[in-house]
């Protein structure tokens, strides 16, 4: 049997074919840094799939001519969103990961699949007669704010997300839709978008979506790492010190997400009398230095570091990256920053880059185009 080829390997030769930075399998193995064996194996895994043609022959270097290597011409798009609680952002991918077109849209996370799915399709339609008019749609990815079985799709008790626990969220696409769907967490796929935007190999990464909820997962070898039901990731609920002991949604008390996330401090703010009653209003006071708001999220940082040094200790990563709106809040990162730096070993953060997400708000969408390019079947009809 035909040694399988990992999901990075496959996505890094379809971008040097699609970049022209590789023509051959000599150009290849020279760009991967790969044995011979290994490129061939992966030409003649994507030659049989039929996402790759070989063609004529380019100029000697000394040897045999080469035969030249190029993507075949896919017209179509993907459907990409990612759902929050109040909001999701919509978005189509080119079959070769470029974002075509994004849009934000509102929606109520509890009003439960058949509403919510509605609100996502439409705009799928929207975007598809503006953007991609007459193309066809050849695959869709989502992603939810709440435990995902992968690749099953399936959501396991989300906390935020009234009505879904037990939803299968892939078959119920799948048949809405009629095409190849994916469905992930929210921090997996934005953690994937973020490693592949990033695009040279940054090693072992601590990955953390920080917006109205609180997200994780780490990225090893260039896959995230999934656990036993694919449920690994949730630091949401790691219990931290000087949390006040608040109820968290999974009924718990003094989880990280009451007192780091964009809810809690939207929370805290409303119980001081603020008007700032969303993460929004929140990153506008910061930029406008209110005392109180840059205070409370100077506070929130620390804490989420605290959550993290242990799995710093414990996972020696080489990078943290933090994703989601609250990564925009520079005294939200360097707090984190400082509290990693304060508890974990110092031979842990000698060489540990700790930084905001390069990604932004597409690295979800991003990630889900990466998923659907690697791991469903998406050629055109």
């Amino acid at each position: 049997m035909e040694p399988s080829i990992s999901a990075t390997l496959r996505d890094q030769t379809l971008s040097l074919l699609a970049s022209g930075a590789a023509t051959s399998r000599a150009d290849l193995i020279e760009a991967l840094q790969v044995a011979p064996s290994t490129v061939t194996t992966v030409v003649r895994r994507l030659l049989e799939e039929g996402v790759i043609l070989e063609e004529g022959v380019g100029r000697s270097t000394g040897g045999r001519r080469p035969r030249i290597l190029r993507l075949r011409e896919t017209k179509g798009v993907l459907a990409v969103a990612e759902l929050g609680g109040r909001h999701a952002r919509v978005g189509l991918c080119a079959p070769g990961g470029e974002l075509r077109a994004t849009e934000e849209v509102a929606i109520d996370i509890a009003s439960g699949p058949d509403e919510v799915f509605d609100v996502v399709a439409a705009t799928f339609a929207r975007l598809q007669a503006a953007a991609a008019p007459g193309q066809e749609l050849l695959g869709v990815g989502v992603a939810l704010p709440g435990p995902v079985a992968f690749p099953d799709g399936r959501l396991v008790g989300p906390a935020r997300m009234p009505g879904w626990s037990g939803v299968d969220a892939r078959a119920y696409l799948a048949e809405r839709f009629q095409l190849p769907v994916i469905v992930d967490n929210d921090a997996k796929a934005a953690a994937i978008g973020e490693y592949v935007t990033r695009g040279q190999e940054p090693g072992d990464m601590i990955y953390v979506k920080a917006g109205t909820g609180i997200g994780a997962c780490l990225v090893s070898g260039g896959q995230v790492y999934r656990g036993g039901r694919g449920l690994s990731g949730d630091v949401t609920h790691v219990r931290v010190a000087d949390s006040g002991e608040r109820e968290c949604s999974c009924g718990s008390r003094g989880c990280l997400e009451t007192v780091a996330s964009g809810a809690a401090l939207a929370r805290q703010l409303a119980e001081q009398g603020s008007s700032a009653t969303t993460v929004r209003d929140i990153m506008a006071a910061v930029s406008d230095a209110d005392p109180t708001v840059v205070t409370m999220v100077r506070h929130a940082g620390r804490l989420l570091g605290v959550a993290l040094s242990g799995l710093v200790n414990f996972l020696n990563p080489d990078a943290v990256v933090i994703g989601g709106a609250l990564s925009s809040l520079d005294v939200y990162v360097a707090a984190t920053r400082g509290m990693l730096y304060e508890r974990c070993l110092p031979s842990m953060t000698q060489s540990l880059t700790i930084e905001a997400s390069v990604a932004g708000p597409d690295a979800a969408l991003v990630g889900l185009g990466h998923l659907l390019r690697t791991t469903a079947d998406v050629r055109p009809s």
